[in-house]
């Protein structure tokens, strides 16, 4: 039965890269990851398991666990770091009629830094600021969902091994997330990783990207 457990949990643990990265980096705490997996485990095993039995394989999977940290280390440290500031964004109701009104923009702003989310229900466009007060008029008002200015890209360019090494892009984003920053969009194009953030924390997420890829160097 304990092994069983701990099988489960150990399983679990290797599915979940947040949990991975937060039992390695030691600010994980046993009990409320237990209690995290608690229910997943009650019903692999279809019977009551006690909490007590799932802490201590939880210390067990931090002992046995062996991270793809070699390859994240030599993607990370051969990334490079483009900042773009004074972005904006605008997130329409995705409707046939605003694609068409997007793909026509993207025609006439082909020198521009222009990129576009598209989700199941809204389309968001992050571009130049420069180009707010076109790109929001071309929209009516009751399409419009979120809009803002004073934004930043940190854009990321990694070497071609980030699209084969699991854990690379978690790795980017728990850098930013562990400062308290707020990431307002992200997204990802081949080797380029992209995070949008607020101007005023451009400075801190550049400062905690450019220090993990220092240490990354010193180890790869």
């Amino acid at each position: 039965m304990v092994n069983s457990i701990s099988k489960i949990v150990q399983g679990l643990i290797a599915e979940d890269l947040s949990l991975q990265d937060a039992l390695q980096r030691d600010y994980g705490n046993y009990s409320a990851i237990a209690r995290l997996l608690l229910p997943k485990v009650k019903e692999i095993l279809g019977q009551d398991v006690k909490l007590e039995s799932i802490i201590t394989s939880v210390k067990r999977a931090k002992t046995n666990y062996k991270p793809l940290r070699g390859k994240i280390t030599k993607v990370v440290a051969g990334s490079v770091i483009n900042i773009r500031t004074d972005m904006a964004k605008v997130s329409v109701e995705k409707t046939k009629e605003n694609l068409e009104k997007i793909r026509k923009t993207l025609a006439g702003f082909s020198g521009e830094f222009f990129q576009v989310i598209e989700g199941i229900s809204a389309i968001t466009l992050v571009f130049d600021q420069k180009l707010f007060d076109k790109i929001y008029s071309m929209f009516r008002e009751k399409d419009v969902l979120d809009k803002k200015q004073n934004l930043a890209t940190i854009i990321i360019r990694s070497p071609d091994e980030i699209i084969r090494t699991p854990g690379c892009v978690l790795t980017f984003y728990n850098t930013v997330s562990r400062r308290h920053i707020n990431i307002e969009e992200t997204m990802s194009c081949f080797t380029d990783t992209i995070i949008v953030l607020g101007m005023e924390d451009v400075s801190k997420a550049f400062t905690a990207l450019t220090d993990l890829i220092a240490e990354a160097r010193k180890h790869r």
